[in-house]
């Protein structure tokens, strides 16, 4: 790559780093109540695997009304039950009605479908997109959006939702133990283009137990996969630091 565009690449990046920062920080939060408490959000996660329980179960606990939804309409049932609380079951469809936030955690290669199923349905909506593309699993759909960029894929497949990727580089088992871990917290990287729904989105990361660290536009979420720079637990500052060298 020539140094010249690079360098030049460099302030766009932190421009938009510093207006989606002063939006999150002047107060661009939907979801409040009166005197500026905030309000318990209606979470509705489509796929209720490994990373869509363990992050539901955590948001349950939190206070947070979340409907499960898989292609197991049992196993979802047996798990609001086991969690108490806000938990619910329902479909894909119903728990994309019922969400005012929807955590996509499922299999790349359902993208397509599940976007032309729930269409109207989440339009507008905050979307945290935990999915990421495995070729060995997803096969050639999965070649193709990590080419074009995951982020910038899944937001062709949901289209008119405002899009945050997060919850993609780092493990589920590490995600379950995060909140109970003592001293600094780790880094949680995140790419979107909407201030809102990133402030949305880094409300549920601090609950998790990460710290939230944009690492710039939609665009970025091709690094957010397993095999990439930024995939593993690191520090705010080293995720930053390396986050500064890509494009």
């Amino acid at each position: 790559m020539n140094m010249n565009n690079r360098s030049a690449s460099k302030p766009g990046r932190r421009a938009f780093l510093r207006s989606a920062a002063a939006g999150i920080a002047l107060g661009a939060l939907p979801f409040t109540l009166a005197h500026g408490q905030v309000a318990p959000l209606k979470i509705g996660v489509i796929g209720s695997g490994r990373i869509g329980s363990t992050l539901g179960g955590i948001w349950v606990k939190n206070g947070h009304e979340v409907m499960f939804s898989s292609l197991d309409l049992e196993h979802d049932k047996a798990l609001a039950a086991r969690l108490g609380g806000k938990a619910r079951a329902g479909t894909s469809k119903e728990a994309a009605a019922f969400g005012d936030v929807l955590l996509f955690a499922v299999p790349y290669s359902a993208m397509p479908q599940l976007g032309r199923e729930l269409g109207a349905s989440i339009k507008g909506k905050v979307v945290v997109d935990a999915s990421n593309p495995i070729p060995g699993r997803d096969g050639e759909m999965a070649n193709q959006a990590r080419e074009k960029g995951a982020g910038l894929a899944s937001s062709e497949f949901l289209p008119g939702t405002r899009i945050v990727r997060a919850f993609n580089a780092i493990g589920y088992s590490t995600m379950a133990d995060a909140a109970q871990r003592h001293g600094g917290k780790m880094g949680m990287p995140m790419a979107g283009d909407d201030a809102a729904a990133i402030a949305v989105a880094s409300r549920l990361v601090r609950e998790v137990g990460y710290e939230p660290v944009l690492v710039g536009p939609l665009t970025m979420g091709k690094y957010l996969i397993p095999g990439t720079p930024l995939a593993g637990e690191r520090t705010p500052d080293q995720i930053r630091q390396i986050a500064a060298t890509l494009k």
